[in-house]
């Protein structure tokens, strides 16, 4: 279903000066000193409504965390959930992933996470798909040596995708892969979920995990 646009949503978001990043390239190379210090810096990129990232950013002080989305609507949620928490070590970005070279330069990202992103099922579309090898290079020249990505998925179809375009690239190593995450039921206590995870385990659908080695 589309979201209806609203017009205060954005205003709402850049009123966070502390939390939103109205002007992300300005920052390009320099994240580190926006956050104030060189702790390492971790990326989801399609952040959606925020539970994933903001509990990570709780969890982990010393970390920091860029969260990107697409949907205001969306991301005005997150937002609130990391002013509800006064996390002091995430910083979201209004913005699409095709720009993310823009405002990230080469080794200043050390994870990438990719959370039940758009599958884009019809053939044609599959570049549009963020794990296609087009965006796989973009990925590569953000991440530091031995940097990884995160996918996880409720989408057979794209996993398999995924599976073959990190085995083909020749600068990944693919390892922890599961077919069914939480078949083991201790690592629901080991990984966080996200809002569409949560509903997804209720309907005791598998969801699908790789974890992606730039060597």
């Amino acid at each position: 279903m589309r979201l209806r646009r609203k017009p205060w949503v954005k205003d709402e978001i850049f009123q966070y000066t502390s939390y939103s990043v109205k002007e992300p390239r300005e920052w390009k190379g320099k994240w580190n000193e926006l956050f104030g210090n060189s702790h390492p810096i971790h990326a989801e990129f399609g952040t959606g409504r925020g539970r994933f990232i903001t509990i990570l950013a709780e969890q982990n002080p010393h970390i920091n965390y860029i969260a990107l989305e697409q949907k205001q609507e969306v991301l005005v949620q997150a937002v609130r959930k990391a002013v509800a928490l006064e996390l002091k070590n995430i910083r979201f970005i209004l913005g699409n992933v095709n720009s993310l070279l823009e405002f990230l330069s080469p080794n200043e990202i050390e994870r990438i996470y990719l959370n039940f992103v758009d599958p884009w099922p019809k053939k044609r579309h599959a570049k549009r798909r963020l794990t296609h090898h087009n965006y796989l290079n973009m990925y590569q020249q953000i991440l530091q040596k031995n940097g990884s990505i995160h996918l996880k998925t409720d989408n057979e179809i794209l996993f398999e995708f995924s599976l073959n375009e990190f085995s083909n690239h020749p600068s990944y190593q693919l390892h922890d892969i599961s077919l069914n995450l939480y078949r083991n039921e201790e690592n629901l206590e080991k990984y966080v979920q996200t809002e569409y995870e949560m509903k997804f385990i209720e309907q005791g659908k598998p969801i699908y995990r790789l974890e992606a080695t730039l060597i």
